[in-house]
């Protein structure tokens, strides 16, 4: 394999850069145990003042949608949640909103992308197309399931059902969990920067702070590396696998390569993205694209479980587990059923035919719905 990221040609063995991606997770887990951390060193105070803020659960959808559109990463922002609620300053409750938010924000990046498109008419309406069947996917499936969440419970408790069988009764009742070499080995780097920032002097809203900032670059950085180097490895085969299968009619197969892909990357927006220009020159129907980019969905929500392993608290997990039976549960509502499947893909087109006419809808409309409506539905409902 050549890698030509530091400006030279070198070879890398897959077999290194596979090795390199284990430690990274490792960092990755490190990373939310560093913000875990952090956020107990604020005090009980910190944590009220968190959720008191993100206590309307529209505050909280909106904040799950921002947060992701700024640092263009789902992953690191479910990543982030299952931290907080780790630490105890975030209820599952009130979590469950953010992660749904998350969802729709993640589809920002494949819109941006289809925009390179923009100068090409039919390409564009395609490309357009392509990437926004994404975005009224994620908002339909909040649209529905939000509201049943918050009169029903289905979801969270769904998900603490689930994690009372994998975490065990004892240890959601509270008693002391056996050892786990796992967590130990995650916890004993905390402990020792935790300690050296202690005798250094750091008082406890200063440690947090460091904890905190610490805990956010590890995770950024950890996951965009691993991103990175597993679209190396995988490099070639992303578009092989897709052309081979989507080719035959998409569906089902096509649903499992984009939870495949997905978790291989670790990213949803390589997935989605890479379909864009596939869309664009008319290589594969919308049809075919569309449910990959669900599968996406699914694949997308293996960062936040394996960001559990790190937390003390079994409703890390809760949360975790959460955000997959969202996207399972979208998935069903709509893909089965005929009539209801390729709503999104009609509202895509429908919006793409505008927005070749109108290019200034283009911008209104990635701008409005990730940007204006998150920031000023938050100010407004805090």
């Amino acid at each position: 394999m050549v890698d030509l990221d530091a400006g030279n040609a070198r070879v890398v063995p897959r077999w290194a850069r596979v090795l390199l991606v284990f430690l990274l997770l490792y960092g990755f887990l490190v990373g939310v145990k560093f913000l875990e951390t952090g956020i107990k060193a604020f005090g009980a105070d910190f944590a009220d003042r968190l959720f008191e803020s993100v206590s309307n659960p529209l505050a909280g959808l909106f904040a799950g949608v921002l947060a992701t559109v700024l640092v263009q990463s789902s992953s690191v922002s479910t990543s982030t949640i299952v931290g907080l609620v780790g630490s105890g300053a975030l209820s599952v409750s009130a979590a469950v909103p953010m992660i749904m938010g998350a969802n729709i924000g993640t589809t920002v990046t494949n819109t941006l992308a289809s925009l390179g498109h923009v100068r090409r008419g039919e390409e564009f309406r395609r490309a357009f197309a392509g990437a926004t069947m994404h975005d009224f996917f994620n908002l339909l499936a909040v649209a529905i399931m939000l509201p049943l969440e918050l009169l029903t419970g289905f979801l969270s408790k769904s998900a603490a059902a689930l994690t009372r069988l994998l975490a065990g009764r004892e240890t959601l009742a509270g008693a002391a969990p056996g050892g786990s070499p796992l967590k130990d080995a995650i916890k004993a780097p905390v402990a020792l920067i935790e300690g050296w920032f202690e005798s250094a002097g750091a008082e406890s809203g200063l440690l947090g702070a460091l904890l905190l900032v610490s805990g956010l670059a590890l995770i950024f950085l950890a996951l965009a590396l691993i991103t990175r180097n597993m679209k190396l490895v995988m490099a070639g085969r992303i578009e092989a696998s897709m052309n081979t299968i989507l080719s035959k009619g998409g569906g089902l197969s096509a649903m499992l390569v984009g939870v495949v892909i997905t978790i291989a990357v670790q990213s949803s927006s390589i997935t989605t993205s890479v379909l864009i220009p596939m869309v664009a020159a008319g290589v594969l129907t919308l049809r075919n694209a569309y449910p990959v980019t669900l599968g996406a969905n699914i694949g997308t929500t293996v960062t936040a479980l394996l960001a559990s392993l790190a937390a003390e608290r079994p409703e890390a997990l809760t949360i975790a587990l959460t955000h997959t039976l969202f996207n399972i549960a979208g998935i069903l509502v709509f893909y089965p059923i005929p009539a209801l499947r390729y709503i999104p893909v009609r509202l895509a087109r429908g919006l793409a035919d505008l927005a070749v006419s109108r290019k200034s809808l283009v911008f209104a409309y990635v701008f409005g719905v990730f940007v204006v409506v998150p920031l000023v539905g938050i100010l407004v409902l805090r």
